[in-house]
């Protein structure tokens, strides 16, 4: 395809020109480019769509009673002779006199008529009101919202869209393109229908509008409304066929329920912004190289949404921008000027996934983590990548969140990230700014981010809340000693007793490996195995970024480890409290009476040795990066022993349920790994061994 006229990016030889000078270039660049699309997809988005003058008369897709006629749109989508796949380019400039007529249409309409004509077919999205707010956002000119309407659009359309492919379906593609491309979409509106949808979002070689807006390719001019106006009558459109099959079908449209962020007080990081920072914010904005002037627009917006208590369009707008900020710098200090454009449809996209990565496409080291720092780094995993985190982008973008209910205090701390790569990525004149009582604030707390939800750090936290709920176990209520003495039979405090003494020899073996100051030679189990000293060694530093496999294999089986003692931990807690107001009650059985004393018996060494486990693997995590340099047979047997103590504690879990009360078992059970934990240390197998 070959664009009528390159628009104006200062092109590729003035940003190699500018890149060659490395960060020292950045400022420059962030003048010179004045677009980041590429010269062949400047020219399909927004040139290709007006070559054909015609006009089209609305009467020609539009019934009398409000319904869209598709077989009047499906024409317009060319075929390759070669193949019958969709031809986008002829299609583009077909369909382009087309949106024009609806855009003109939806345009001529009020507010009142918009809503009495086309509500109703807005409901199988579960977003009504948001794809009316789009149509009021049509007769605005301003450009920053109508990027903002079509991104919205895009992803509570693919939201719906998904909801629809479970009524056949099982799994959901995750990518827009799949389930656009999808045998299941295509039995409920027909292929033709979809083949439209797929010129102006999913395909990169059509449109591409939804992935263009969102990795921040398009500044706000190079998107024409009338796609947006488009997309949203092709929605109502898609309304009417879906009440269609579904009254055939007799199916009932399921929405699955939008995902809710948990655990907010783990995302505060940065203190709250107010309105002085925000003043500085739009002053940085129009100073810092990290922002294309194309794009300034956006960045203004974002700052007015939040500051309008518009949460979800701040961040919207928003994250769009760092990625474009970040490619600039990816670009710049990576010395590949071309990767700050659209890539053509065989190409990938320069995204958050190639900047975050360690390696370049041809392998060599990527220079943006050193850039950036490794703060930086973990807040941009923890808030996009990372499995446990909030995902914010990929959530955003698939429209998998209420965007009415988007909490502040996430965008709260994107503002807050963006406005410190703002500060650091400015010329050297503007340290009046970084110094400023309200930035500074920022500027330090983003210095000493480390990761909240990288596995590692998951398991920091999930340690010391197992170890919180044991701590509990000597507050548990427990029958008086004279009603224990009266029942006969009960044996097990000399098997206790010698477990207790063998907790206590491999305590005092792990003692060398700990920090000096948590222990005292008076009693080693309840001297050591504390929160505290549990505490002391969460708070070591350990890297996070780019783990190797063996790492995270390991960090994997000792979460398993973690969560199986701590589920234990609440067994117990809750089998004693229920037993002892039973015993109190006089209302248990005689062999119930047994099985609480067996209880009560056991939790004697039971405490310690979860105690013990749990510093183990926080011992071996400190050491965690060591496993990497364990040959592979040793590397498979250290697996295989951290695999047995899981093997235990799951075995823990089943025998301390009420169902099964097999404390004598328990008792074998710990007897065995103890020796093997023992053994273990004695070979000097362990990774905190190793360090030393």
């Amino acid at each position: 395809m070959s664009p009528s006229g390159n628009p104006g990016l200062g092109h590729v030889p003035c940003v190699e020109k500018a890149a060659a000078g490395s960060l020292s270039g950045l400022m420059a660049l962030s003048d010179l480019v004045t677009t980041c699309l590429s010269p062949p997809v400047h020219y399909v988005i927004c040139k290709l769509g007006f070559e054909k003058k015609d006009t089209y008369d609305i009467n020609n897709i539009l019934s009398e009673n409000g319904e869209v006629c598709w077989q009047a749109v499906t024409e317009h989508v060319c075929y390759l002779e070669s193949d019958q796949s969709v031809d986008y380019i002829k299609s583009i400039r077909s369909l382009g006199p087309v949106c024009e007529s609806v855009n003109l249409h939806l345009k001529s309409l009020t507010k009142e008529q918009f809503v009495t004509q086309y509500a109703l077919w807005f409901r199988w999205t579960n977003c009504t009101e948001l794809f009316l707010e789009v149509f009021d956002v049509l007769q605005d000119t301003e450009t920053t919202e109508v990027a903002l309407g079509l991104m919205k659009l895009t992803s509570c359309l693919e939201r719906a869209l998904g909801d629809v492919y479970l009524l056949i379906g099982k799994d959901c593609p995750f990518l827009l393109r799949d389930l656009l491309a999808s045998e299941q979409l295509a039995v409920v509106f027909g292929q033709a229908v979809m083949n439209v949808l797929r010129v102006f979002i999913g395909s990169p070689y059509g449109l591409n509008l939804r992935n263009v807006l969102w990795h921040g390719f398009a500044s706000p001019q190079e998107i024409p409304a009338k796609y947006c106006a488009m997309l949203l009558f092709l929605t109502a459109g898609l309304g009417q066929l879906l009440q269609t099959y579904l009254m055939q079908t007799k199916c009932i449209l399921a929405h699955r329920p939008y995902v809710t962020f948990v655990s907010l007080d783990e995302l505060g990081v940065f203190p709250d912004l107010n309105h002085e920072t925000f003043s500085i914010a739009e002053e940085l904005v129009k100073l810092s190289s990290f922002v294309l002037k194309t794009m300034l627009p956006f960045w203004m917006a974002a700052l007015t949404a939040f500051k309008q208590s518009r949460y979800a369009d701040c961040v919207i707008l928003l994250l769009p921008q760092l990625e474009v900020g970040l490619r600039l710098l990816f670009t710049t200090t990576n010395k590949c000027p071309n990767r700050l454009l659209t890539a053509e449809p065989s190409a990938l996209y320069t995204t958050f996934d190639e900047m975050l990565a360690k390696h370049l496409d041809n392998e060599e080291v990527n220079q943006l983590p050193a850039v950036l720092q490794e703060p930086a780094m973990e807040f941009l995993w923890d808030f996009l990548n990372h499995q446990e985190g909030p995902r914010i982008r990929d959530r955003l973008s698939h429209g998998e969140i209420n965007l009415e209910a988007f909490p502040r205090e996430v965008a709260n701390q994107i503002v807050a990230f963006a406005i410190t790569l703002l500060c650091r990525f400015s010329d050297e004149d503007m340290v009046a700014f970084k110094e400023h009582m309200v930035i500074k604030p920022l500027m330090n707390c983003a210095s000493c981010y480390r990761s909240q939800f990288h596995p590692i750090s998951r398991l920091k936290k999930q340690v010391l809340k197992c170890m919180k709920s044991i701590h509990l176990w000597p507050e548990l209520p427990t029958v008086p000693e004279e009603h224990i003495q009266m029942i006969k039979g009960l044996e097990g405090n000399a098997e206790a007793s010698t477990l207790i003494l063998m907790i206590s020899e491999i305590v005092s073996q792990l003692q060398q490996y700990m920090p000096q100051n948590f222990y005292s030679s008076d009693d080693r189990i309840d001297s050591v195995l504390t929160e505290r000293l549990l505490i002391e060694l969460c708070d070591t530093h350990i890297c996070t970024l780019y783990s190797p496999r063996p790492v995270l294999e390991a960090v994997v089986v000792f979460r398993k480890i973690s969560t199986q003692c701590h589920q234990v931990s609440e067994k117990v807690i809750a089998s004693t409290e229920l037993r002892y107001k039973q015993w109190m009650n006089k209302t248990l059985r005689s062999r119930q009476r047994h099985n609480y004393l067996r209880m009560l018996n056991s939790i004697k060494f039971l405490s310690p040795v979860l105690r013990l486990i749990l510093v183990l693997i926080t011992l071996e995590l400190v050491n965690v990066h060591l496993v990497s340099k364990k040959k592979p047979f040793e590397y498979q047997q250290y697996l295989k022993f951290l695999k047995s103590i899981l093997q235990y504690t799951e075995n823990l879990v089943t025998y301390t349920s009420p169902e099964k009360n097999k404390w004598d078992e328990t008792m074998e059970l710990t007897n065995k790994t103890l020796i093997r934990i023992r053994n273990i240390s004695d070979r000097k197998l362990m990774l905190m061994q190793l360090a030393t």
